[in-house]
């Protein structure tokens, strides 16, 4: 599986970035939905260079033009509910594209031990589709491992690509495990090196729910 950190190369997602993880700007709920939003519309634009295109003609009033044309058929799916913001920077860019939702959350068993649940999921046919999965934070992976497979329930998609904005090393290594290799790219903002006794990612951002969308019961 190939990753892309964009983080190696200086650019206006920093900016974004440095603004998610503040803690004196992340508490600006709207803004904080912004951003998530915008880094997607950044990194739409960076999946875009890798699709596939076909010459199109277009009349303009002085003639005709040829612009190639994405011939991709896309599908991108967001795990609710942190993701809602970010798949739609994401729609923003592909606005053609499918749309697919999926509910993964924890179920604690103590303080420290959860299992991931799935209990939704909406999607259409994906056979033979470029499915994009974006999920802003990747702690451990699990969410992810599980949402695939729910997903693989709607058809096969000819290739994957995961999108999140901040991963801890340990979710990489293991969702590296366990996608197909020759068909999927990992695109990541950041990442973060560990882990904390709660499974969020530090120094990481908090609980990126919340901060969207208000703490729940």
């Amino acid at each position: 599986m190939e990753i892309i950190n964009l983080s190696e190369h200086n650019s206006i997602l920093n900016h974004y970035l440095k603004e998610i993880r503040s803690t004196d700007i992340q508490g600006d709920s709207m803004r904080f939905r912004r951003n998530l939003e915008r880094v997607g519309e950044i990194m739409a634009y960076e999946i875009s260079k890798t699709l596939d295109y076909t010459p199109e003609d277009v009349q303009t009033p002085l003639g005709v033009s040829s612009v190639p044309q994405i011939s991709d058929n896309i599908v991108i799916a967001t795990i609710l509910r942190a993701g809602i913001p970010f798949h739609n920077g994401f729609l923003n860019y592909f606005d053609k594209a499918g749309n697919a939702f999926v509910s993964a959350y924890r179920k604690y068993k103590d303080a420290l031990k959860f299992d991931i649940f799935i209990e939704y999921i909406a999607s259409p046919c994906l056979d033979g589709k470029t499915l994009i999965i974006n999920d802003p934070m990747l702690a451990t992976g699990s969410s992810m491992e599980l949402t695939y497979g729910a997903l693989l329930t709607k058809g096969k998609p000819d290739k994957v690509h995961i999108a999140t904005i901040i991963a801890s090393q340990q979710a990489l290594d293991y969702v590296a495990e366990r996608f197909p290799n020759n068909k999927t790219t990992l695109w990541v903002a950041a990442i973060d090196p560990g882990l904390n006794e709660h499974s969020y990612i530090v120094p990481g951002l908090g609980d990126a729910g919340d901060l969207a969308f208000g703490q729940k019961v």
